[in-house]
């Protein structure tokens, strides 16, 4: 008989990156990660990067070009705020530092859904999404006929 087990959890994850200090700086900046650990050495360059001592991303200098969201892997990265306030907030940081927005603010993720959130890119294109799971019934929907996560 199998137990089943009930405490797996994502526990970080790791992004290939082309240039290191441009994406240290961008998930400090932007998203108020900070450096837990770095490794320097010529050719195999990472940094982990967390909030209250807990590891969040690690970020790999091993990408050979942009983010290609037609190939198999990471679809995109979403991180969780406590209220849409939250979400407002890092609208507004994320302007102020000129990122580029998938969609204008604040979306629903679908047709009736309360949950929703900013959706934009990192430097190397990545796809990323600040969302909450209620407070964005209000909020616009850009894609009637699919998630907003979907396809952006």
């Amino acid at each position: 008989m199998t137990t089943a087990i009930s405490t797996l959890r994502t526990g970080h994850v790791g992004l290939n990156v082309t240039d290191l200090d441009r994406s240290l700086a961008f998930y400090r900046d932007a998203l108020d990660f900070r450096v837990l650990g770095e490794g320097t050495e010529e050719g195999r360059r990472h940094a982990f990067l967390g909030r209250d001592g807990e590891l969040v991303l690690t970020l790999w200098q091993q990408a050979g070009g942009p983010y290609v969201p037609d190939t198999a892997g990471l679809h995109h990265l979403a991180f969780s705020a406590g209220a849409i306030e939250e979400v407002r907030e890092y609208e507004e940081r994320l302007r102020g530092l000129g990122v580029e927005f998938a969609y204008e603010g604040v979306v629903a993720h679908g047709e009736g859904a309360a949950s929703g959130g900013i959706f934009f890119h990192d430097p190397d294109g990545t796809r990323l999404e600040i969302s909450v799971p209620l407070g964005a019934q209000d909020a616009p929907v850009p894609v009637e006929s699919a998630p907003t996560c979907g396809f952006f």
